[in-house]
């Protein structure tokens, strides 16, 4: 139920809606035992403002971020931030203060519960391409094709052409569109390949090793908590069950934006993103429910 937006336009790559610095192209910085306040406001906003109609109080967003350990003028901060790149739009409801989300953020949202929550990886070596041409007094717009393609997972195959699994052609073309972007590129769709080593071509083209860390990471970082939840009454602890879901979701969201889904012939095996996948369900299966129960409350 979450994406994550930029500027006054849509950030695909998982990283957080007010353009963090530490939302760069590699995979190594995916996850980190630090999650920066931002992060874990972010995953908040986007996981339940829907929920509440699309409008939230400040007060309430504080109360949902005191479990986390996020204090009240860091949430403000947050939030001003988010109201300066038009993701939320301040609004008053009888006498009290809120925010809504924006229409780009409500349209886009979507995309997010798809890409994080239930993204299939390819089956076969089906492919999109993106070509791409900008003229050089247009710079600033072809950095901001090659950022957003790299953010969808695209690699880069030479210049001005991208490649990923064709299952993520809806999600390019959105992007695009809704960046303005869509003029300079043409997007292929069921292009088939034609090389004698293609797991290799694949392995030049993404960064797996470092997708593969940082998958590992994940799974260092979180497979003591699943066991804990394991042995615990999640239900007992709704504050506790949250706080920990929105930091596993701030770890993981970004995750699915880096990988590109690949077919699994073509990844190294044995491949770590399998095992942090499973350990995110369950995590999720545990922590979910009693985390919902958490912001009924509040």
């Amino acid at each position: 139920m979450t994406v994550w937006l930029d500027r006054l336009v849509v950030d695909f790559d998982g990283s957080d809606m007010m353009g963090d610095a530490d939302s760069g192209d590699g995979a190594a910085e995916l996850t980190d035992r630090s999650l920066p306040p931002r992060s874990l406001i972010v995953t908040v906003v986007g996981l339940y403002v829907r929920e509440f109609g699309g409008w939230v109080s400040v007060s309430s967003l504080i109360r949902l971020l005191e479990p986390v350990g996020v204090d009240a003028p860091a949430v403000r901060s947050a939030v001003s931030r988010l109201k300066r790149r038009g993701i939320l739009v301040a609004e008053k409801r009888g006498t009290t203060a809120g925010y809504a989300l924006s229409t780009v953020a409500r349209d886009i949202l979507t995309i997010g519960d798809r890409r994080i929550f239930a993204r299939p990886a390819a089956v076969e070596e089906d492919w999109t391409m993106v070509v791409f041409s900008v003229p050089e007094s247009e710079r600033r717009n072809r950095h901001a094709l090659r950022t957003r393609l790299a953010g969808l997972g695209f690699a880069n195959v030479t210049s001005g052409v991208w490649i990923a699994p064709t299952h993520l052609a809806d999600d390019c073309a959105t992007a695009l569109a809704a960046d303005g972007l869509d003029a300079y590129a043409d997007v292929f769709v069921g292009a088939r390949l034609r090389s004698e080593d293609l797991s290799t071509r694949v392995s030049q083209w993404w960064d797996l090793d470092a997708l593969g860390a940082a998958y590992a990471r994940f799974v260092t970082q979180f497979e003591e908590l699943r066991e804990r939840w394991n042995e615990a009454s999640p239900a007992q602890d709704p504050g506790e069950a949250f706080a920990d879901y929105i930091r596993v979701l701030t770890a993981w969201r970004r995750l699915p934006y880096r990988d590109p889904g690949l077919p699994a012939h073509l990844l190294p095996q044995p491949w770590p993103g399998e095992r942090a996948t499973a350990l995110f369900a369950d995590l999720r299966a545990l922590l979910e429910k009693p985390a919902h129960t958490f912001v009924d409350r509040v």
